[in-house]
């Protein structure tokens, strides 16, 4: 029996709703895949702030090539060969989209911010006062991708 996320979304909840939004909205099956997490040194972090009765955030993580990938999917076009800022927008609606359906299952009276893009080499990204409260990790043909929902500490 799957245990609550203390976000009040079922795991497989969550998984149904990325497998949802990168079908839809860049036509590509991914799919939950049991697999430790690996931070490596290039990389994109879209991060969707959530506030209300719970307070947190979601977070999508994919490697530079995936996310000119995922743009050009996203776009119709071929994809970009660096990272621009359409490749940002892309991977920020891509984050929204999951917040947003996220916030379909919390208490009503969430407010979302507006979502943010990190990138670069080396960098480490840190929501203050939050901590893991899951982390999947999703396979597709581009490569695996990582959702993460953090959550203030109680």
């Amino acid at each position: 029996m799957p245990t609550k996320l203390s976000t009040g979304i079922l795991p497989n909840e969550l998984t149904k709703i990325v497998e949802s939004v990168f079908a839809t909205m860049v036509n590509l099956e991914v799919h939950a895949y049991e697999t430790p997490w690996f931070p490596n040194g290039d990389h994109l972090t879209a991060v969707l702030h959530m506030a209300g009765d719970w307070n947190g955030a979601v977070l999508l993580k994919c490697d530079r090539r995936q996310a000119c990938r995922f743009a050009g999917r996203f776009l119709s076009l071929d994809p970009p060969s660096v990272v621009d800022d359409d490749v940002r927008d892309v991977l920020g609606e891509l984050v929204n989209m999951i917040g947003g359906n996220v916030k379909c299952v919390l208490p009503p009276g969430m407010q979302l911010s507006m979502p943010s893009v990190v990138d670069g080499s080396d960098y480490c990204l840190r929501v203050c006062g939050t901590m893991v409260r899951d982390r999947l990790a999703f396979q597709s043909a581009e490569g695996p991708i990582w959702v993460t929902i953090l959550a203030t500490r109680s």
